[in-house]
């Protein structure tokens, strides 16, 4: 990881590509989101799974991947996902922090997910954890539970998705 003392300029990240990775909004029987605080941020900022596509995985079964990975459970079912792929960048003292620094941000694919399983069936104790704390969440308050960078990814989601909630 490089140093945050190493500061990139502009032009460097606007260089740099975008990291491939999908999201899932995941709902439980009330139409309320999955959101989850990370263990390596203790802000009060949640954020709902996601995650890298691996290299020539399918991103229908990277976002199952990560859902799994990250809450410990597989029990959902694919209902929509986004029309398009979804960006976001990094803020720039973040870019040399993240991803080893070859990254200025994501471009994601979202899938709204309907959750089949039980409160109980969830998980945050997995091999890697991600999140200490987890709740369902109401839609309209998502963009304001997640980490300012991510805000206006996440009124995109919210509206793209509106059908669902």
């Amino acid at each position: 990881m490089i140093s945050s003392r190493h500061a990139f300029s502009e032009e460097h990240i606007a260089a740099l590509p975008y990291r491939l990775g999908v999201g899932v909004m995941l709902l439980n029987a009330q139409k309320q989101v999955f959101v989850g605080r990370r263990i390596d941020m203790r802000s009060e900022a949640w954020q709902m799974p996601q995650g890298g596509v691996d290299e020539g995985e399918d991103p229908r079964a990277a976002a199952l991947r990560e859902l799994e990975e990250e809450i410990g459970t597989a029990n959902a079912e694919i209902i929509g996902e986004s029309k398009d792929w979804l960006d976001y960048d990094l803020p720039q003292h973040l870019v040399p922090e993240l991803w080893g620094g070859r990254y200025r941000g994501q471009r994601q694919k979202w899938y709204v997910m309907r959750f089949t399983g039980t409160d109980a069936n969830i998980n945050l104790q997995t091999a890697h954890p991600e999140f200490f704390e987890w709740k369902w969440a109401d839609s309209q308050t998502l963009p304001d539970l997640i980490v300012p960078f991510k805000r206006e990814l996440y009124q995109r989601v919210v509206e793209e998705f509106a059908a669902y909630l």
